[in-house]
């Protein structure tokens, strides 16, 4: 569960200690999002996933809490039916300056996981919520971008990547960067489906920021001057470049997220899936900088087609009580 080696504490933006997860209710595979999620596994059977992902879900917040790392968990609602609350991540992104951003999502039933009652909740338990941008009235012209899940920001260099695809429209994306003051990079990056070769749906099934290396699988950009110039901006960011492959990405080796623990510890998390798709020369790469926390979260991955990553909505609010 636990893999420690040399424990940085440094100060980086790209890490919080405080997270925002939201407990399911009735989770199951989302036929809507099923579409261009290859991830998700239609043939999987669905008896008992309420059950297993709210043990998963629960296993989770106690190794993230055991290491010091601030937990809000908030209740999903049985009504109205949203079977990937449990991702709260792609509609919502709280800033240090106070603003919070909502984000347009492409299915339907995902749309109505952004809750008033969530933000104000936060409020009740002391966070300081500001302005709120709101880029959601492009869901009327059907152009979308599904927050931490479209975009991978780097907070300290000021950097957001964005692979295009029908979840993460460019035009809304330099939005965003204009609004936020990010310096945008953009690719496209694919991955085989039933159909042939197809865009990738999220960014962050295939890239990780932390804040002394990227964790990247540039295979899936197959532009080679796309390629360079990812390469470049994060090699002149000062980070390294940890490339994945294509397998460990489909085993959500992109999907990680770092955190600070007890003290600050610099904590990657990943799934148990993720890291038990590393190589013992990228572990050791890995650990030289950061704690490795990994969580069995294979219900959540096979049915709801997201992992670690997806789970975590940082909160980079400041908190009053």
């Amino acid at each position: 569960m636990y893999n420690h080696a040399y424990k940085a504490r440094v100060m980086t933006k790209n890490a919080t200690n405080t997270l925002m997860m939201v407990r399911p209710v009735a989770f199951t595979l989302n036929e809507q999002t099923a579409v261009d999620n290859f991830y998700q596994k239609k043939g999987t059977s669905e008896q008992n996933a309420q059950k297993l992902a709210g043990e998963e879900f629960d296993g989770f917040v106690k190794n993230l809490r055991a290491q010091g790392v601030l937990v809000e968990v908030l209740e999903d609602t049985l009504k109205p039916h949203t079977p990937d609350s449990i991702f709260p991540n792609n509609w919502i992104s709280m800033h240090e300056d106070g603003r919070i951003a909502l984000y347009p999502m492409k299915a339907e039933n995902r749309r109505l996981e952004r809750r008033t009652d969530i933000y104000e909740e936060l409020e009740r338990r002391g966070y300081e919520i500001g302005l709120t941008i709101d880029y959601t009235a492009s869901e009327n012209e059907e152009r979308y971008l599904e927050g931490t899940g479209s975009m991978v920001l780097d907070h300290d260099a000021k950097i957001a990547y964005l692979a295009k695809s029908q979840r993460a429209d460019e035009g809304l994306f330099r939005i965003f960067c204009k609004d936020f003051d990010y310096t945008p990079v953009v690719f496209t990056a694919y991955q085989n489906t039933p159909d042939g070769i197809g865009k990738i749906y999220h960014t962050n099934v295939m890239m990780c920021v932390t804040d002394k290396y990227v964790l990247v699988c540039l295979d899936t950009i197959h532009d080679s001057i796309e390629r360079a110039g990812v390469e470049t901006a994060i090699r002149n960011s000062g980070k390294q470049v940890l490339e994945i492959s294509v397998a460990q990405k489909s085993n959500f080796a992109g999907n990680m997220l770092l955190v600070k623990g007890t003290a600050n510890q610099l904590i990657l998390v990943m799934s148990s899936s993720a890291y038990s798709s590393l190589t013992a020369k990228q572990i050791d790469f890995i650990q030289q900088y950061h704690t490795i926390l990994h969580s069995d979260l294979h219900t959540i991955e096979t049915l709801g087609g997201g992992s670690a990553r997806c789970m975590l909505a940082e909160i980079y609010l400041t908190k009053t009580a």
